[in-house]
């Protein structure tokens, strides 16, 4: 028999070999598969392997390829007439130095300063003055799409390169396994000469296609050439002959799993569970296959950084009856009970299901998808009392946060500074706490540092400017007022004036410090 038994403490020692997971979550650049050679590049060339999809033996012969044509950096889905953004938007800065901001994003922030990054990772720009054709910064911006679990859009990013270069591909295979489409992948992977795929994501793939012997042959070659390490050719042995190892003991969890292993222990029947992997692989568990509280979980991690809209969250909880008590069962029925009310209009039977589903909600940090389903029509209602009150507050989370505060006659105290930030005009307001001063300095033209800002901004770095705004609200969230004041004010005046305001109401009416 082809396989080799090998010893359970010996897989146990190889596969989870290297730390634990860090605090701070894995980038993409960490957990991708090396599902593609990647050779060094050279000055308008690239040297490829060929590989011989049919037997899976030695690769094939060196070709080169040009470089040549669109530039990666340039290729987005959001044109500057959606987006509201200069096309010239990178400016004088350097590809490197925007790559650099991109990726140190960090993924747990404001809502609307998440929404923000979105665009400005979604956007069809000019490429940065000394864009070389590498992808650089696009790479990046897949990548920081990839950090967030924004599959779709990554995806669909990718899609707009004609040729993928091995970096490319890399990216989109390790998509496509993550949302269930891996037979897709390998088929493009076979049609695609000039990329060179790497001995496990071989066999993969054409076991895949039901070539087993194939499969069998380039595990065997792989594993003699050193191309396949033991943790890896022992998994993919079970891949191929599940019945060999039929009765001996599981295989250890990995802890730092690529896409192709995660798919890979699912097909040999031992899944992984995606709560401590990063957040791109919550995607898997949205697929059908998946049991509903599965999903329910997963688009609630997803929601949080906007990789799923509200209506598909909502959708989750509404598909079918709570099927037990606590947890997210508890939040299925909030969601369910406060969407009855509101079709039946009643004011007194809202209000009560309001005071329940909202402490669901903002346990899990889902204030902001829940005011976008809520928001305005729960202050369309004019609920009484605190329930009024809490609506008002909900609906400045929205996107229809200057109507509700049209709408409203202030009643508690911090309320006419609230309803000032969302019409923006705060001058003669009285801030409610340090941080709401820190927030009307950023609305005050004359402002301290009023000239530090501007001189990035006058000095062709606009979209640099918007990334280290992007940064201090983040980091001035935690405590550092100043950089609160600095970021607002140049989203303000880089024209950002309405994600300067729905920053400003979250920093007072979410709880995201420190």
């Amino acid at each position: 028999m082809w396989a080799t038994r090998r010893t359970a403490a010996v897989l146990m020692a190889l596969v989870c070999a290297g730390p634990a997971l860090p605090e701070e979550p894995l980038s993409a650049i960490d957990w991708l598969s090396k599902s593609v050679a990647t050779p060094g590049l050279s000055p308008g060339q690239r040297i490829l392997t060929e590989p011989p999809i049919s037997d899976g033996a030695m690769p094939g012969k060196i070709t080169v390829m040009s470089l040549d044509g669109p530039s990666l950096d340039a290729l987005g889905l959001l044109p500057s007439s959606r987006t509201g953004l200069p096309y010239t938007l990178w400016g004088q800065s350097t590809s490197e130095e925007i790559a650099r901001l991109v990726r140190s994003e960090r993924i747990d922030t404001l809502p609307s300063v998440q929404a923000l990054l979105d665009t400005l990772l979604l956007a069809e720009l000019a490429p940065p003055a000394d864009s070389n054709g590498s992808g650089m910064l696009f790479l990046a911006r897949v990548d920081k799409l990839l950090d967030l679990g924004s599959l779709d859009e990554a995806n669909s990013l990718l899609e707009l390169v004609d040729n993928p270069r091995p970096e490319v591909f890399r990216r989109w295979f390790d998509i496509a396994l993550l949302l269930g489409e891996e037979d897709i992948a390998c088929s493009k992977m076979v049609d695609t000469p000039e990329i060179a795929p790497t001995f496990p994501a071989r066999v993969f793939c054409l076991a895949r296609a039901g070539d087993w012997n194939a499969a069998a042959l380039s595990l065997r070659t792989g594993e003699t050439l050193g191309y396949i390490d033991t943790p890896m050719a022992e998994l993919l042995s079970r891949f191929l002959d599940p019945d060999l190892y039929e009765d001996e003991p599981q295989l250890p969890t990995p802890a730092r799993p690529t896409p192709l292993v995660f798919r890979l222990m699912e097909a040999i029947g031992q899944p992984i569970q995606t709560t401590t992997l990063p957040l791109a692989f919550a995607q898997a568990d949205l697929r059908s296959n998946a049991g509903w509280k599965t999903r329910l979980e997963a688009g609630e991690r997803l929601a949080r950084t906007g990789a799923i809209g509200e209506n598909l969250l909502l959708g989750l909880y509404s598909e079918r009856k709570a099927a037990a008590s606590g947890g997210v069962w508890e939040r299925v029925k909030a969601i369910q009970a406060l969407e009855k009310a509101l079709q039946g209009g009643n004011k007194e039977t809202v209000a009560r299901e309001l005071q329940v589903a909202w402490p669901q909600m903002t346990q899990m940090e889902l204030e902001v998808p829940f005011a976008e389903l809520f928001g305005p029509a729960m202050n369309d209602l004019a609920l009484p009392g605190t329930a009024g009150a809490l609506a008002f507050r909900i609906g400045l989370l929205s996107s229809s946060y200057e109507a509700v505060a049209q709408g409203r006659q202030p009643q508690a105290s911090d309320e006419p500074f609230l309803i000032g930030l969302a019409t923006g005009e705060v001058a003669g307001l009285t801030p409610p706490d340090q941080l709401g001063e820190a927030i009307r300095l950023a609305f005050e033209p004359t402002a301290s540092f009023a000239a530090e800002v501007t001189g990035i901004i006058d000095s062709n770095r606009l979209g640099q400017a918007i990334l280290r705004a992007i940064d201090d609200i983040t980091e001035g969230a935690r405590g550092d007022l100043r950089r609160v004041s600095e970021g607002l004010f140049i989203l303000r005046q880089t024209g950002l004036e309405s994600s300067a305001r729905r920053a400003a109401l979250e920093l007072l009416l979410l709880e995201r410090r420190g």
